[in-house]
């Protein structure tokens, strides 16, 4: 059996796929994981190779029939090696007969409503939505039913026989005395096309359409996250379900605080007294104030715990993450002239050597004039 991964899920489609969505999510990838914007990375190398395979196998309609109804071993068969599509002799061999014989009478194969395509939508917040929760409404594009024809894609109702594969829904096609069948692209299946397509979907069925749909996004997400909202993608054929609406979530910068999983970090600046004899400060959090203890003796740029005040996990709200407040002591650009007395007499106590005070104008003009009665 192969282990290779499923073709459509490596493009992040459905088997209802066009051949333009394969190519725009080929495209996709091939930008993200070329290896040329990623040298020396194995993994996105892989994805590239892997990408690259699946859509040189989907985008032929030959082989991706064969893929469709066999998977992987029916492609590895028909490249000769060996055993038989499908993984059963007997299954293929039924195959063969419908082909032929025609199947009970249409030699169709049963193609049910398709459901609906998957929408992914990437979503931005900021660093305090992600801390609460919070309520989105989010302006989507998708198919929908065509209003005018109930998704039929014919306002008469009236099909007729599919000329392509005459109403069999399948096209058969041989080689020696094997034969494979695959799905008509025509008719997609159905064995039957629209005589009067209806001018508003142009038989289609659907239209594109912009919706607006609310959305809860869970406290506690971070950037990469994937919120998932089942039956609102696209809409599926008439008795089919809806497609997934898949948001990916992207939390952006925060000028004050930073984050590392449900760690957050800010940086507090104090004064040197406060730094030396100890103070308890108001300080900001992402949704209000909360006060911090500076303990007598703090160096600049040493880290504080605030314990609780960190993010809250997302698979545990009631659980959260840590502050970590980093302190760092400023320096005064300007003094009072009791300020600097005071820190004069500190430098004297601590026996160190500061500059010298500087002189105001007065003080030189005083020096200047004395200056000039000595000379």
């Amino acid at each position: 059996m192969s282990n290779k991964r499923d073709y459509y899920e490596i493009l992040g489609l459905t088997q209802s796929a066009s051949v333009e969505e394969i190519e725009k999510a080929y495209r996709k990838l091939a930008r993200q994981y070329h290896p040329d914007r990623n040298i020396g990375d194995e993994t996105a190398a892989h994805k590239f190779r892997e990408a690259t395979e699946a859509h040189d196998i989907l985008v032929d309609s030959e082989k991706r029939a064969i893929y469709d109804r066999y998977g992987h071993a029916g492609l590895e068969g028909m490249a000769g090696g060996g055993g038989f599509p499908g993984g059963s002799a007997s299954d293929f061999f039924t195959d063969i007969l419908s082909s032929f014989f025609g199947g009970g009478g249409t030699g169709r194969r049963s193609r049910g409503p398709q459901s609906g395509n998957d929408i992914q939508i990437e979503l931005e917040i900021d660093l305090v939505e992600a801390y609460t929760g919070c309520k989105k409404s989010i302006p989507v594009q998708r198919l929908e039913h065509c209003k005018k024809c109930n998704g039929k894609g014919t306002l008469s109702g009236k099909k007729t026989s599919c000329k392509r594969c005459a109403g069999k829904g399948v096209i058969v096609n041989q080689a020696g005395f094997f034969a494979v069948q695959r799905e008509c692209p025509s008719c997609r299946g159905s064995g039957q096309e629209i005589s009067d397509p209806c001018n508003n979907c142009r038989g289609q069925g659907k239209v594109n359409s912009g919706s607006k749909i609310e959305v809860n996004i869970p406290p506690g997400v971070d950037t990469g996250v994937h919120v998932q909202l089942r039956g609102e993608g696209e809409a599926g054929d008439p008795g089919a379900p809806r497609g997934n609406l898949d948001l990916i979530i992207r939390v952006a910068d925060h000028p004050d605080f930073s984050r590392q999983r449900d760690e957050l970090y800010c940086g507090i600046p104090i004064t040197f007294s406060q730094a030396a004899l100890g103070a308890t400060i108001e300080i900001p959090t992402l949704t209000g104030k909360t006060s911090l203890q500076i303990p007598r003796g703090t160096h600049s740029h040493s880290e504080i715990l605030i314990s609780g005040e960190g993010m809250p996990n997302l698979r545990s709200p009631n659980r959260r993450g840590n502050l970590h407040v980093v302190v760092v002591i400023e320096t005064p650009q300007s003094l009072t002239k009791r300020q600097e007395e005071l820190l004069r007499e500190l430098s004297e106590i601590d026996q160190k050597v500061v500059s010298a005070p500087k002189k105001g104008l007065l003080d030189r003009l005083k020096h200047l004039f004395q200056h000039n009665e000595d000379s």
